[in-house]
C-alpha cells in the first residue's frame, strides 16, 4: 500500500484556487500588456507587480503537479488502462465545457465589443453554425469557436499521450533528479527552460494555438516530465525540504532583479539585455517551484479536514470559474459600483456560484459528474442475511 502524498493534493487545490484569483484580477490589472476578455473601468497598475510575480510560474506549477499525478496513477494502473482513464477524464470535460460552459464567455465579450447582438440562443446558433464573425469580436473569432481557459485540458491530454508513447524509453533512462543535491538541484533543471526561452520564444507567440504553440509546449512538457521524475525519487523531496529557505530567498532575489529590468528599462533593448532578462525569469521560475514544493512537503503533508472536499471540488470549480467571472462582470460592470464593491461582488459571486453548482447540482447528478471530471458514484453493495436475502430497510 502506497502512502498518499497529502502535500501534492493540497498544492493542486491551492494552485487552482490561485488560478481563480488570478483570472479575477485580470479584470482589474492595468497596463497594455494585460488585455483580457473584459476589463473593468477600475484598473490598477499596481496590480502588475503581484500578477507578474505569480504569472511566471503559475501554469508551470500546475503542469508539474500534473506530472506528479501521472507518476502516482501509474503505480497501480497499467499503461493501456491509464491512457483510457486519462482520455475519458480530460476529453469529456473539455468537450462538455466547450459546448455548455465556455460559450457564455465569447457571448459577453462579443456584446462588450459591439460585435454580437443580445440574445444567447441566437448567438449559440451562430456560434455553433460556423458564422464568420467581425474581426476581434471575441477571442477565437477567426475559428468561430474557442476553448478559452480549458486549453489546459487539451494540452495536458496531448502531453499525456506523448508521455505514454515515450514511457518504455523513459523507464530505461536514469532519473536526472536522482543525484541532484544542493545548488545543482536549484539551478540545473532551470537550464532547459532557459534554452527553450532563448531559442523558441522569439519564434512562437503564446497564442494558445495548440498546433503552433511550440514554445509553451517545450516549457510545459519539460516541467510535466520533471513532475514524473520527482515523483519517482523520495530522497530528492528531503533535499527540497532542506533547501526550501534557500530556494525562497533566491527566488525573491531573482524576481526583484527581473522586475527591476521589466519596469525600469525601456522596450528598445539590445539583445544581450533580453537574454539576461529571460535567463533571470527562468531561474526565478524553477527556484519558485523548488520553494513551493519544499515548503509544501514540510507544511502540507498531512490529512487536513478540508482536503477531501477540495480534491473533489478542484475540477468543477476550474471548469466553471471563468464563465462565472465574465458573466458576473458583464452584469456588474455597467452599474459602476465602485473600485471596492464591484470586485468584491464579482469574487463573492464566483465563489458562491462554483460552490452552489458543485454541491447541489454537479456532485448530485450522476450523469453530470464525469462531465466535470468527477468519478462516478459507487453504490454500496446491498447487505444480505445468512440465507442470501436482502436485508430490509438497509438496502431498499
Amino acid at each position: 500500500m502506497h502512502q498518499r502524498r497529502h502535500d501534492i493534493d493540497a498544492l493542486r487545490a491551492l494552485a487552482f484556487a490561485l488560478l481563480i484569483l488570478y483570472h479575477w484580477c485580470m479584470l482589474y490589472v492595468g497596463g497594455e500588456d494585460w488585455d483580457w476578455h473584459l476589463k473593468s473601468t477600475y484598473l490598477g497598475d499596481w496590480l502588475q507587480v503581484p500578477m507578474l510575480f505569480v504569472n511566471r510560474w503559475r501554469m508551470d506549477l500546475i503542469f508539474l503537479i500534473s506530472g506528479l499525478s501521472v507518476h502516482f496513477l501509474l503505480r497501480d494502473t497499467r499503461p493501456g488502462r491509464f491512457i483510457a482513464q486519462r482520455s475519458w477524464r480530460l476529453l469529456l470535460p473539455l468537450t462538455f465545457g466547450c459546448l455548455v460552459v465556455v460559450p457564455v464567455q465569447p457571448y459577453v465579450q462579443g456584446i462588450a465589443h459591439g460585435a454580437v447582438e443580445p440574445g444567447y440562443l441566437h448567438f449559440l446558433a451562430d456560434y455553433f453554425g460556423g458564422r464568420q464573425w467581425p474581426q476581434d469580436a471575441f477571442d477565437g473569432w477567426e475559428h468561430s469557436f474557442t476553448w478559452n481557459h480549458l486549453w489546459y485540458l487539451i494540452y495536458l491530454w496531448c502531453y499525456t499521450m506523448v508521455f505514454a508513447a515515450l514511457l518504455p524509453l523513459l523507464r530505461r533512462l536514469p532519473n536526472p533528479f536522482a543525484r541532484l543535491r544542493g545548488g545543482w538541484l536549484l539551478v540545473l533543471p532551470a537550464l532547459p527552460l532557459v534554452l527553450w526561452t532563448l531559442t523558441l520564444q522569439p519564434l512562437f507567440d503564446e497564442t494558445g494555438d495548440l498546433i503552433h504553440d511550440w514554445y509553451r509546449h517545450a516549457i510545459y512538457f519539460t516541467v510535466f516530465l520533471y513532475g514524473w521524475w520527482l515523483g519517482a525519487d523520495n530522497d530528492v523531496w528531503d533535499e527540497l525540504v532542506r533547501l526550501r529557505r534557500h530556494a525562497l530567498a533566491s527566488a525573491l532575489v531573482l524576481v526583484s532583479a527581473y522586475m527591476a529590468m521589466v519596469f525600469g528599462l525601456s522596450d528598445d533593448l539590445p539583445e544581450w539585455v533580453l537574454v539576461v532578462g529571460r535567463t533571470l525569469r527562468n531561474l526565478y521560475i524553477w527556484m519558485a517551484l523548488c520553494a513551493i514544493l519544499g515548503w509544501g512537503k514540510a507544511c502540507l503533508n498531512r490529512p487536513f479536514r478540508w482536503l477531501a472536499w477540495a480534491n473533489e471540488a478542484v475540477y468543477p470549480w476550474y471548469v466553471l470559474h471563468q464563465s462565472l467571472i465574465l458573466l458576473l462582470a458583464y452584469w456588474l460592470l455597467p452599474l459602476h459600483l465602485g473600485p471596492v464593491l464591484e470586485p468584491l461582488l464579482v469574487l463573492a459571486g464566483t465563489v458562491a456560484g462554483c460552490a452552489l453548482l458543485h454541491e447541489f447540482v454537479i456532485r448530485r447528478v450522476r450523469w453530470l459528474r464525469p462531465c466535470f471530471g468527477l468519478k462516478p458514484v459507487v453504490l454500496p453493495e446491498p447487505e444480505r442475511d445468512a440465507g442470501g436475502l436482502l436485508v430490509p430497510g438497509r438496502n431498499a
